[in-house]
């Protein structure tokens, strides 16, 4: 009996390792592929279904209070939110593996007041395969993703040039 139940529970093991070898070879979600829905509970409570922002540019960014390389950014996203919120653009912040006191005070200290919230357990970070913080992803109207920013946007003007030609459709 005792052979059975560890030939059982090294079987169970393989096939957990084989399909996390899968996923990993999978690399990260590009440009030109549906962007994995996900639904994120902001830190007001609020939720936010990406299959229910269709028909809206929706700017998905994964950031935390800890990154370094996410500060230069966060003024950037903040005021391209701004001038973009009345134009069909929906920014939703994803905060990774982070401590809610630290994320409330980073939100305040970059005065962002596009919805953000945990990524609790990971699942949205996971859905989209990330590397790290920061990345951005922008989907178009048809919920496809339209590009892909690993790391930091340059400037406010890359952030715009990058979102703008989907506003022309």
């Amino acid at each position: 009996m005792k052979r059975i139940v560890l030939w059982v529970g090294l079987g169970v093991f393989l096939v957990i390792m084989g399909l996390a070898l899968i996923r990993a070879q999978k690399g990260q979600v590009a440009v030109g592929q549906p962007a994995p829905d996900f639904t994120l509970t902001s830190f007001d409570g609020q939720d936010y279904h990406l299959e229910k922002l269709r028909g809206s540019v929706v700017v998905v960014n994964f950031w935390a209070s800890w990154c370094e390389s996410c500060k230069p950014e966060a003024r950037d996203l903040e005021e391209a939110w701004r001038t973009f919120q009345d134009q069909g653009v929906v920014f939703l912040g994803i905060d990774y593996v982070d401590t809610e006191p630290d994320a409330l005070t980073y939100l305040e200290q970059f005065d962002i007041t596009y919805p953000n919230g945990p990524d609790k357990r990971t699942k949205i970070s996971q859905a989209y395969r990330i590397k790290g913080v920061p990345e951005t992803y922008i989907i178009d109207q048809e919920g496809i993703i339209s590009h892909v920013q690993i790391g930091p946007f340059r400037s406010y003007e890359h952030i715009i040039t990058t979102i703008a030609p989907l506003l022309e459709n």
